[in-house]
């Protein structure tokens, strides 16, 4: 019987090796404009945040996820995600926190993100005296509330940090952390962790923060390396330029 398509067999699997050979170039260039599209959208948009450490406890615990917006104080060199652009301080569309925001600081001298809350603006004169914030000569109310009872698990330290581990009626263990609410003259208010007596950081001499700069501080006073600790005991080193904000 004669091939009445004029292919041979041989044609027709070569033709079909053919059709199935992978365009490399194209599956590169697809896999490069996705990689620019998430980079591009975490630089710009938004990005993941993971809370490694308790420096914000009680409101933000090791573990928890949050998602960080990029654009309400502008750009720099902050905002790109891994930090690939040269350090200055340059910023488009810049806009300044407001009390009691929480805030993507980078560190001064590493590549590294920290999260922390405004607790002084630029032109403030801010202290801190005995754990309580002196902010332009005035005191930032402070007031004890009922513990609080916190998850307990292997990332949130109890005992280690001073804390009482209790068990509930439940029979779950849990965390009873000593807590403050702190209001700033906006009327931000939120619960801060300050129960350790006579701690270094719970004493800061008054400065004048920069005109371009702000003040932040952990809610975990107690543990927390911010505008208060110096660069060698792993802290911001003073105010945090609003372009080393990353968000």
């Amino acid at each position: 019987m004669s091939n009445t398509t004029g292919m041979s067999n041989t044609d027709t699997a070569k033709s079909a090796s053919e059709d199935e050979k992978v365009n490399w170039f194209a599956e590169f260039r697809g896999l490069a404009l996705m990689l620019l599209a998430v980079l591009a959208f975490h630089s710009f948009v938004a990005k993941p945040f993971f809370i490694p450490s308790t420096s914000m406890m009680p409101n933000l615990l090791v573990g928890d996820r949050l998602i960080v917006s990029k654009y309400p104080y502008g750009y720099s060199w902050a905002s790109i995600t891994f930090h690939l652009l040269p350090r200055g301080k340059w910023r488009l569309f810049g806009g300044t926190p407001e009390y009691g925001d929480i805030v993507i600081p980078v560190h001064p001298e590493r590549s590294e993100d920290y999260i922390k809350r405004v607790v002084a603006l630029p032109g403030d004169r801010i202290a801190v005296k005995d754990g309580q914030i002196i902010l332009n000569g005035k005191p930032v109310p402070q007031k004890v509330e009922p513990d609080l009872l916190l998850p307990y698990d292997i990332n949130s330290p109890c005992t280690e940090a001073g804390f009482e581990l209790v068990t509930t009626a439940e029979g779950k263990q849990k965390c009873k952390v000593p807590i403050t609410r702190e209001t700033m003259p906006n009327g931000a208010s939120y619960s801060i962790i300050d129960a350790l007596p006579d701690q270094p950081l719970d004493n800061y001499d008054e400065i004048l923060v920069p005109d371009d700069a702000v003040f932040v501080m952990g809610d975990n006073r107690d543990y927390s390396a911010d505008s208060r600790a110096s660069i060698a005991r792993q802290g911001l080193g003073g105010p945090v330029p609003l372009a080393n904000i990353g968000g």
